[in-house]
């Protein structure tokens, strides 16, 4: 069965890939500290939804990664 994921968790997990490719261009003290913030904001986040959703915590982050880091095609 699918998990429908709401757009939250998928905007908080792209927004921490993004902090995480400026970590890996320029690994300063502060671009560190941004990702550390937002991958910790994904974690609650996803947290949070399972717990609400009764659906297990590890299923739910492997299906926000996934929906952010290989998307299905558009549907013609």
């Amino acid at each position: 069965m699918a998990i429908e994921l709401n757009d939250d968790l998928i905007q908080l997990q792209r927004a921490s890939d993004e902090a995480h490719a400026a970590v890996r261009a320029d690994p300063s003290p502060e671009a560190w500290a941004v990702w550390r913030e937002r991958a910790g904001a994904v974690q609650a986040a996803v947290t949070e939804w399972a717990k609400e959703n009764d659906k297990p915590r590890n299923e739910v982050e492997a299906a926000v990664k996934k929906a952010v880091r290989h998307p299905a095609p558009p549907e013609a």
